[in-house]
């Protein structure tokens, strides 16, 4: 195992949980659509991809949310009940600590969108803390397209070997893995603490 020169966290499933289904609970009561339509059209429509992407802007998404939905409130109070749906996984977020500590450089990479990211940035002190942040949505592309690793490699000035880059999803790292990154699927804090101990980067 060659020791890495930088870390590369996903940010959503591996720092912060997160759930949808909060969102649709929320917005619910102030929309005249049904849950499951609800729930489709904020998580798993083009609508969201194109919002991630860069696509729309977050007035543009705003609008085509209150359009479809029948959202009675305004961009405010739709942003708040949008994003509200983050829990910190504190052990990893000791982890990320306890690399601060060591100087060890630290990347955000992640598909995401403008509205949760300030979110995000306003709730958890964490996240002011990385030496880079490369977000779908500011780039135009979204993981695992090549063209958003570049972005990192280049944010890092780093490239193979030299990253450790975690995620969960099994689509993402294999295209870390396809460019000579240390890439690793994460499946629980517990594996992903052992793993740092292997490498000898935490206590």
């Amino acid at each position: 195992m060659k020791s890495p020169k930088a870390i590369v966290f996903d940010l959503g499933k591996v720092l912060i949980d997160f759930d949808f289904g909060i969102a649709v609970r929320r917005l619910l009561s102030r929309c005249t659509i049904g849950t499951v339509e609800l729930q489709r059209l904020i998580d798993q429509s083009p609508l969201l991809l194109n919002y991630e992407t860069g696509a729309l802007s977050s007035h543009e998404f705003y609008a085509q949310v209150k359009s479809a939905s029948g959202f009675k409130g305004d961009f405010v109070e739709f942003g708040d009940l949008f994003c509200d749906i983050f829990t910190p996984i504190e052990p990893m977020l000791e982890l990320h600590t306890q690399l601060r500590r060591r100087a060890i450089p630290v990347f955000v990479f992640s598909n995401t969108n403008e509205l949760a990211t300030k979110h995000i940035r306003r709730q958890f002190p964490f996240f002011s803390q990385f030496d880079g942040y490369i977000l779908s949505y500011e780039h135009g592309i979204m993981k695992p397209d090549a063209r958003l690793y570049d972005v990192v490699e280049r944010s890092a000035a780093r490239c193979g070997a030299e990253l450790l880059y975690l995620d969960d999803r099994p689509e993402n790292v294999a295209a870390g893995l396809a460019r000579g990154w240390q890439a690793v699927r994460h499946e629980s804090s517990e594996k992903t603490w052992e793993l740092f101990r292997q490498y000898n980067l935490v206590q």
